[in-house]
């Protein structure tokens, strides 16, 4: 019985590893792809067009308590101010890919 009870459990834990899905890892270099698309019209180079003080350069991002892959995500799903949503037009996967861009270039100062 015990053996059975052993059998059965492992079974159930290999089953729930090789069923789940991996991890998702951003990808800045995709991000910069869906950035240039999507965002490059008024964010070219880490700056705003629409809000001059409000750039994606690194003391704004930390100033407006923007400097993380959470809050980028979550101001481009659901937009704010002039900022339009793109939830509906980006899936998750880009979202992430595109906050993890933004973060890398503010890091580097928007050098190319």
């Amino acid at each position: 019985m015990k053996k059975l009870l052993s059998v059965i459990l492992l079974a159930v834990s290999f089953l729930t590893l090789a069923l789940s899905s991996p991890a998702f890892a951003a990808d800045a270099a995709l991000g910069a792809k869906v950035f240039s698309a999507n965002c490059a019209a008024c964010h070219m180079g880490g700056n705003n067009v629409v809000m001059a003080n409000k750039t994606l350069k690194k003391e704004a991002l930390e100033q407006f308590a923007m400097y993380s892959s959470e809050a980028i995500t979550t101001q481009v799903t659901n937009g704010k101010n002039a900022m339009p949503a793109f939830g509906g037009r980006l899936g998750a996967d880009d979202i992430a890919n595109v906050a993890a861009y933004v973060l890398a270039q503010a890091d580097k100062g928007w050098a190319s």
